[in-house]
């Protein structure tokens, strides 16, 4: 193997296939990057693949090979590697077990895994549907800040993905809060309805990468051998599906509430970090709304205390309720919205926030609930 390929590109594609591999591969190849550079003449490209059983990344760079062939090295060092090169053309030889990278007066010589021992990269699933990429990367964002991070608990560690129609939902949640998103993509003409559980860390690292502005990322899945694929921005990507249940989560969402309050979302933000600065880690921020008023506060008499008063829109009886700070910024900045809605029934029960146009209307499409914490006595 014999290639010449521009820096840049290269290194890109090797951070991205990269990012996927696990910090501690069970088996050394696990760790590593396949080069295949399949065939000769100057318009050929070089593709970087990964893959741990779990997720798998590919992406070719244009490339002038010499003489073609495959080999595997280690993900991370060669992620390190391209990195810090010159801005100058790469050359990459394999002589052996050993594989030369050359760009200007650098040169590296790094070991070469045995490719026979490398798993078959997983085929691209059936073409699904298709959505504008910057509105998927930004969707899967807004759901995937409510996403658990206990693997003991995988069903929560999972987006929901449902697609009926035209229609395509995306649904997280960690016991705590719970975010939805719906908005329209374009269907295949044969895909039925179909709900499937994708680790959403995985889909929020890839949608963030695959989206670009301008571009259009197309979903595959096969439900049967429980894969899900993605293609965008001229990289592609599978993941493996999470075989767990969902939790019922319509049956938690509120269909009425007795209090709604429209606020600016900076302001509250803001007012958020600075109160939280003396509730401990874990305690809450108490909101106290009145009418055209609200009160925030936090903490007591032992480690200080802070409240902070803001204009408000408010509509319903007084009502005083507290949420976890942290969870609570992150439902706010999540909206992508100026203004924010908030409504509640009671101060135990679950308070929906939603994005709100400068009239103070809902702006469909998605939504945050967040459960309150108990208030003391």
């Amino acid at each position: 193997m014999k290639i010449r390929v521009e820096r840049d590109g290269l290194a890109d594609a090797v951070a991205w296939v990269a990012r996927s591999l696990p910090s501690r591969p069970p088996v050394p190849v696990l760790g590593g990057v396949l080069l295949d550079a399949g065939g000769d003449g100057e318009s050929d490209a070089l593709t970087v693949s990964g893959f741990d059983y779990e997720v798998s990344a590919t992406v070719g760079v244009p490339a002038t090979i010499a003489d073609g062939g495959r080999t595997l090295v280690s993900g991370r060092l060669l992620a390190d590697i391209t990195k810090a090169l010159p801005a100058q053309p790469v050359e990459i030889a394999v002589d052996g077990a050993r594989a030369s990278i050359t760009c200007g007066s650098a040169r590296f010589s790094l070991p070469t895994m045995p490719v026979e021992d490398y798993p078959q990269l997983p085929a691209q699933p059936d073409l699904a549907g298709e959505v504008a990429g910057e509105a998927f990367a930004q969707a899967v964002a807004q759901v995937a800040v409510a996403a658990g991070k206990d693997d003991t608990l995988p069903m929560l560690t999972g987006m929901r993905v449902e697609i009926s129609g035209e229609n395509l939902t995306l649904v997280a949640t960690d016991r705590f809060r719970l975010a939805m998103k719906e908005f329209n993509w374009s269907p295949a003409q044969e895909l039925g309805d179909a709900s499937v559980l994708v680790p959403a860390r995985t889909l929020a690292d890839a949608a963030k990468s695959l989206g670009t502005s301008g571009s259009t990322v197309q979903v595959g899945l096969a439900s049967g051998d429980g894969l899900l694929g993605l293609t965008g921005s001229g990289k592609y990507t599978t993941t493996r599906l999470l075989d767990a249940e969902f939790p019922p989560y319509r049956q938690l969402l509120p269909s009425e509430h007795s209090c709604r309050a429209v606020i600016d979302v900076s302001t509250l933000t803001e007012a958020i970090k600075r109160v939280s600065l003396v509730a401990e880690r874990g305690t809450q921020v108490r909101l106290e709304f009145g009418d055209g008023s609200l009160r925030l506060s936090a903490g007591g008499d032992d480690e200080g205390s802070a409240e902070e008063e803001l204009p408000v829109d408010f509509e319903g009886e007084p009502v005083a309720i507290a949420f976890n700070p942290g969870y609570l910024a992150d439902g706010l900045a999540a909206l992508h919205a100026d203004r924010a809605e908030l409504t509640f029934t009671t101060p135990n029960r679950p308070a929906l926030i939603k994005p709100a146009d400068e009239n103070g209307d809902v702006v469909p499409g998605y939504l945050y609930l967040l459960m309150p914490v108990r208030l003391p006595g």
